[in-house]
């Protein structure tokens, strides 16, 4: 089934209707002449006349939302839909949970940062949460394939912006809430805010899954106590001993009145809090935590979170982290299973939050015996400014600034000397850089791999 109403005029085709969609950077009505052109039958608009059927309305966008919650949503509401939210570790449990629902044979869906999977098919997105039109799109292709469960990154722009409009959530979790898109949202209380939004759109059995060492989790719990913490102090569930290698982490937690001991493929404290926050969602659908646990040898992280790649007997470890906290969770983790230096990489995104720059220059040279400064995304700012403003949070002389991010790559590669560690931050997944308007392959992985072709009989 495909949804009728179109909002991009070049997927139009013969007999569909059109509606314009007035968005920041673009407004619908200007492609209604070429949506026309494509065979539209039919135009939703707020104003203008057409040699078409015409349909003015107030607000196309309320409209649309309106049209689809009533018409769409009907099909696929059956599906249980988990939400996760919170600045960071939203992919991660996201893709362990598809895996871990996978392999117990729960037909399943997950959508996020690195894209759509249902059952065994693949769709690339563009946006952690998609707008509304593509969103419903998506649930009637997973309802379609016979998913009975699909579990989704809900990212604040998404809640603010009413992209979820109509949902609502079986089960819900709250990772942390960290410095991260002020850009946006201009301050912490709004960016709370927004996320909270997905904790009041809850139904059924209303579970809600909570980072109890974070100071923002008494914030997002659910009344009538439907909620579970996870704790290193108290909680619902107590983590503790947990011990790091370059193989993942050894960890003991207490749940209901049982003690257990597991391991998972994967390093950092905070990947332990994901995936017992993954675990314990799951549980609640129905599955033991002994036949859960069964499943950690075959769990792999998403591709650029911590994503291993070995060189002699040195570690290059890919990850995602962009924001200050991120940076310091990762650099943490290196810092417990490290023998030998620690090289950071870092850069900073183009018209983004210039006030987490220069925190995120002050942790990489805190916790790093090098730190290699250079691009990641400039978009439309002077990468050099970028820069400057990362140098602004730095001191002491533990770093050097490569601007091109293809060079600090190969510099860093080639400090490597003995059982050392080279973290190469802030891309992860993201096989592109952003240069202008621009997007040009760029994956940090392929420099990494080249660079080992290259110096293999070295």
């Amino acid at each position: 089934m495909e949804i009728d109403l179109k909002t991009d005029s070049r997927k139009v085709k013969p007999g569909d209707t059109f509606i314009a969609i007035r968005n920041v950077n673009r407004d619908g009505h200007d492609y209604v002449p070429m949506a026309i052109a494509n065979g539209a039958k039919k135009v939703i608009v707020e104003e203008g006349k057409y040699d078409v059927e015409t349909v003015t309305v107030k607000d196309t966008r309320a409209y649309l939302k309106d049209y689809l919650y009533k018409n769409y949503y009907p099909l696929f509401k059956d599906m249980k839909l988990i939400g996760v939210t919170g600045t960071n570790g939203k992919t991660t449990i996201g893709y362990l949970m598809f895996q871990m629902m996978t392999m117990l044979g729960h037909p399943c869906a997950y959508m996020g940062t690195i894209g759509f999977y249902y059952r065994d098919r693949f769709i690339p997105m563009v946006n952690t949460t998609p707008d509304i039109d593509v969103l419903y799109d998506l649930f009637l292709k997973a309802k379609e394939a016979g998913c009975q469960t699909l579990v989704m990154e809900v990212s604040s722009h998404a809640l603010d912006k009413e992209r979820i409009y109509g949902l609502e959530f079986d089960e819900v979790a709250f990772t942390n809430l960290t410095q991260d898109h002020l850009d946006y949202h201009k301050t912490m209380e709004n960016y709370a805010a927004a996320k909270l939004k997905l904790f009041q759109k809850t139904r059924n059995a209303r579970i809600a899954v909570l980072n109890g060492d974070d100071p923002y989790a008494s914030y997002f719990a659910l009344p009538e106590n439907h909620n579970e913490l996870i704790s290193d102090t108290a909680g619902d569930l107590v983590v503790k001993n947990i011990e790091f290698s370059h193989l993942g982490t050894s960890f003991d937690f207490h749940y209901e009145q049982k003690d257990y001991h597991t391991h998972i493929h994967m390093v950092g404290r905070y990947n332990v809090y994901n995936y017992l926050t993954a675990m314990l969602l799951i549980h609640h659908l129905g599955y033991s935590i002994d036949e859960l646990l069964l499943l950690n040898d075959r769990l792999k992280a998403p591709k650029g979170r911590m994503e291993l790649i070995v060189y002699k007997n040195n570690g290059i470890f890919v990850d995602y982290a962009h924001t200050p906290d991120a940076v310091d969770n990762v650099l943490n983790s290196a810092l417990e299973f490290k023998k030998g230096r620690i090289i950071t990489i870092i850069g900073c995104g183009g018209d983004r939050d210039r006030t987490k720059r220069s925190l995120m220059g002050a942790k990489a040279c805190a916790k790093s015996n090098l730190t290699i400064i250079t691009s990641d995304n400039p978009r439309t700012e002077d990468p050099q400014q970028i820069i400057a403003d990362i140098l602004t949070g730095v001191s002491g002389e533990n770093y050097v600034v490569v601007p091109d991010r293809r060079e600090a790559i190969a510099y860093g590669m080639n400090e490597l000397q003995d059982n050392d560690i080279l973290m190469i931050l802030g891309k992860g997944h993201e096989d592109y850089q952003i240069l202008g308007t621009v997007k040009v392959h760029f994956s940090d992985q392929e420099e990494v791999q080249k660079y080992i072709d290259e110096h293999q009989d070295q």
